[in-house]
């Protein structure tokens, strides 16, 4: 029995695997955000470890049997994230997530004083990413600065309660800024220009191997065996990839959590960081990937059916009664989905959400649309940057908490043009592939884990919704250059 746990943004997930790769049980446990200022996205470091012990106990009396046998653990993760830590492992300040926007002036500080930073990153430097916050902290906070011992990323934090090793791996350490992603190893250089060292960056192994075990007396508690392993793990997205069976170059997804995704495997180290497209480490040890992020995605949708009063199944229901489609998708609002800025494929962090074209007519189901066919066309625009990368993808599997919706999904294919596919079981996400690295950790080989999941829906383009969709398209596009700096 293999243990995935994946550290999200709202949520920690933990998912049980079985031998043959049978999802047998699940559990989750919220989380909350703090914006004490403008562009600021913190978290408490405790609270994913209380969320973690929460969760453990929902799943452990849910599945008494089968959580007794577990053997390995993978850990998945929201990457970016700076967790700092003085020389007792003592946290020094709130963590400070992927979509926080204050470093911007520092990374154009950091390109200025890295030259060769995109060539040996593979990405531009933005604010969502490691390095700028720790050049934010030493600036503003020095007397922090001056006694951070240790930075880790967001799983590896949790992975330090649970093994008390400091280690991560390249596909986290890949959105750090500070790896060599070539070589899969830190870049002396780039922590050198945030003026850091390698001293006070966790060891570094591959995602399916082995990190450590679980501390004696945690698993005594979890009333589990006494060598337990803890597997690398990996960010949220490459573990995502594991776990629809992403392994393979050109094979790809797309994840609607949070964030909104476009992944794609390649077999080589493959940066364009002009369009603002990421290039990182797989989960595997000879694969990399191409990744285009937009900041808000379901969150979008979260934030408008906390806004209307409504949750987000009613206000699907409520668009399904009233669905008049040509309609709709001619004379419905315009909605930018950029309620915590944007990276791919404009690296901006001040864009905000829009409302655009509201009426007295206007109805909320109206809205509802907007915010979906909105997050569409970020994804639009990130598989643009894509393809303009020398990508080329015709299927993407959709994962994440926005998989749920088939209205969505059937939208993103629309404005797409490529064929969508929901697998059995996609709504797990990074905790699957997060268990499926605990599985390779002990043992397991990569053809027999990460198979695809059994496909439960696909959703082919319609040409025709495609035509009526495409001047919408140029309108969202057109109307934010024009409100760009405004």
């Amino acid at each position: 029995m293999f243990l995935g746990i994946d550290l999200g943004t709202s949520e920690v997930k933990l998912l049980l695997l079985d031998g043959s790769g049978q999802i047998v049980g699940a559990a989750g446990a919220a989380l909350s955000l703090s914006s004490p200022q403008p562009l600021w996205s913190e978290q408490n470091s405790d609270d994913w470890w209380q969320a973690t012990q929460a969760a453990v106990q929902q799943l452990r009396a849910a599945h008494p049997a089968a959580f007794a046998a577990v053997r390995g653990i993978g850990l998945s993760g929201q990457m970016h994230g700076a967790v700092l830590l003085d020389d007792s492992d003592a946290i020094l300040r709130p963590a400070i997530l992927w979509n926080d926007g204050r470093s911007h002036a520092q990374c154009e500080q950091l390109t200025a004083a890295a030259p060769r930073l995109h060539a040996i990153a593979g990405n531009l430097a933005m604010p969502g990413f490691t390095a700028p916050k720790l050049l934010w902290v030493k600036q503003h906070e020095p007397e922090t600065f001056a006694r951070v011992a240790s930075v880790l990323l967001p799983k590896d934090w949790l992975r330090l309660q649970l093994t008390g090793d400091k280690v991560s791996d390249p596909s986290d350490a890949a959105g750090t800024l500070w790896l060599d992603v070539a070589r899969r190893d830190w870049s002396d250089d780039l922590l050198a220009a945030c003026g850091l060292t390698r001293a006070q960056m966790p060891r570094l192994v591959e995602s399916n191997q082995a990190s450590g075990v679980l501390k004696p007396e945690l698993a005594r508690a979890w009333g589990l065996g006494p060598e337990v392993v803890v597997a690398g793990g990996a960010g949220d997205n490459a573990a995502s990839a594991i776990g629809i069976g992403a392994t393979r170059p050109g094979d790809g997804f797309i994840s609607l959590g949070t964030s909104g995704v476009l992944f794609v495997v390649n077999d080589r180290f493959s940066p364009n960081p002009a369009s603002a497209v990421h290039a990182f480490c797989h989960a595997l040890p000879t694969r990399w990937h191409q990744m285009s992020v937009m900041l808000s995605a379901a969150s979008c949708f979260k934030w408008f059916s906390q806004l209307v009063g409504h949750d987000e199944a009613a206000l699907l229901a409520e668009l399904a009664r009233n669905d008049s489609a040509v309609i709709r998708e001619t004379g419905a609002p315009l909605f930018l989905p950029y309620l915590a800025g944007e990276r791919t494929p404009h690296n901006d962090p001040f864009a905000p959400g829009v409302f655009h074209g509201l009426t007295a007519q206007t109805t909320r189901a109206d809205c509802t649309y907007a915010v979906l066919e909105g997050v569409a066309f970020g994804l639009a625009d990130g598989l643009d940057a894509l393809r303009a990368a020398g990508t080329q993808v015709h299927q993407l599997s959709l994962v994440g908490g926005g998989s749920r919706s088939h209205f969505w999904a059937q939208l993103i294919a629309d404005v797409l043009q490529v064929d969508i596919v929901l697998h059995t079981g996609s709504e797990a996400g990074g905790a699957l592939g997060a268990a499926r690295l605990g599985w390779l950790a002990c043992g397991g080989a990569v053809d027999t884990v990460c198979t695809r999941p059994p496909v439960a829906a696909l959703f082919s383009p319609d040409p025709q919704r495609h035509a009526r969709l495409a001047p919408r398209l140029v309108r969202f596009r057109d109307l934010y250059r024009r409100l760009r700096g405004a």
